[in-house]
């Protein structure tokens, strides 16, 4: 199979396999809503299990399974980082829907956290996904036998690309570029901030957690930061085309709040075009891996498809 043509069966298997591990993960490790003061605990669950996708965490599981880890104790052992990448991702969502941010009224095809909660416990619950994905990452008792320096170079590698240096280096950009004139290096640092930096984490845990040699990290990680950026071209075509039902949100917003997306830069065709190529470049990426970088290649193929 050439180009960005993808297996759709096999995919569609792979995600609802991964997402079904994950989503009962992620409710075991999180506290249910008994607990005091009970507005928090659903405040974070009502955003958590929204019917998200869970890109992140699957990239972290299918990058280990890339270098041959992934199932098995060791699945076990990274489950926890899968999870968390999914914590901080769904905190950021939270938070860019405030009226301060983005002023979004519906997410995944609900009212946002702070239309049901208030702004205050909206901005409260994404601290809780936070904090709790970090509270979770070094548990000990969940993370089998892999080395304390291992999983201090795995946290670290996941702060580095949520915090300034990163994805919220990445929304302070997009923030006060809103309504100025647009330029392709600012896209490309916005972008590649805001969206790429936790892909990118997300491959790059999965395979060090799983024992990627060198070679094999550089290989993933410049695969994940191609990936980021089709997702993100893919985001921004899609609130210009994109089926509101399927999307689960408003559309046309990036155009309202005159925001730098590749679409208002360089139009819908070449943004296409440019999507393509960042495809082809991922795929040429993992070249050298074998049958079980297949997740990983198909994925790349339905980043550039996908509806919603």
């Amino acid at each position: 199979m050439s180009g960005v043509e993808h297996d759709n069966s096999f995919l569609m298997a792979y995600l609802k396999e991964k997402k079904g591990i994950i989503d009962e993960a992620l409710d075991r490790y999180l506290p249910g809503e008994e607990n005091y003061p009970p507005v928090i605990f659903k405040a974070v669950r009502y955003s958590l299990f929204a019917g998200g996708k869970r890109i992140r965490p699957i990239l972290c599981l299918a990058s280990a399974e890339a270098v041959g880890g992934g199932s098995g104790e060791s699945l076990h052992s990274i489950l926890p980082v899968a999870c968390a990448l999914e914590l901080i991702h769904t905190y950021s969502l939270i938070h860019d829907d405030l009226p301060a941010m983005d002023n979004d009224d519906y997410r995944r095809g609900k009212p946002t956290n702070h239309k049901v909660f208030g702004e205050g416990i909206a901005i409260l619950a994404g601290d809780a996904l936070l904090t709790e994905a970090f509270h979770l990452m070094p548990r000990r008792d969940m993370m089998g036998d892999v080395p304390p320096e291992l999983l201090l170079t795995v946290i670290h590698d996941i702060a580095e690309a949520a915090g300034h240096f990163g994805m919220v280096g990445g929304q302070v950009v997009d923030l006060q570029s809103e309504g100025k004139e647009a330029d392709r290096e600012t896209l490309y640092y916005i972008h590649s901030h805001k969206t790429g930096a936790m892909i990118t984490a997300s491959v790059r845990a999965g395979a060090l957690l799983a024992g990627a040699g060198k070679d094999e990290l550089h290989a993933l990680s410049e695969y994940g930061r191609h990936v980021g950026l089709v997702f993100q071209i893919t985001d921004d075509i899609l609130n210009i085309e994109g089926d509101r039902k399927l999307l689960g949100k408003n559309t046309g917003s990036d155009a309202s709040r005159a925001k730098i997306t590749f679409p208002a830069l360089m139009g819908v065709e070449t943004s296409r075009r440019e999507a393509r190529n960042l495809v082809e470049q991922s795929l040429t990426d993992i070249a050298d891996f074998d049958h079980r970088a297949r997740p990983l290649r198909e994925i790349a193929r339905y980043v550039i498809e996908r509806k919603s």
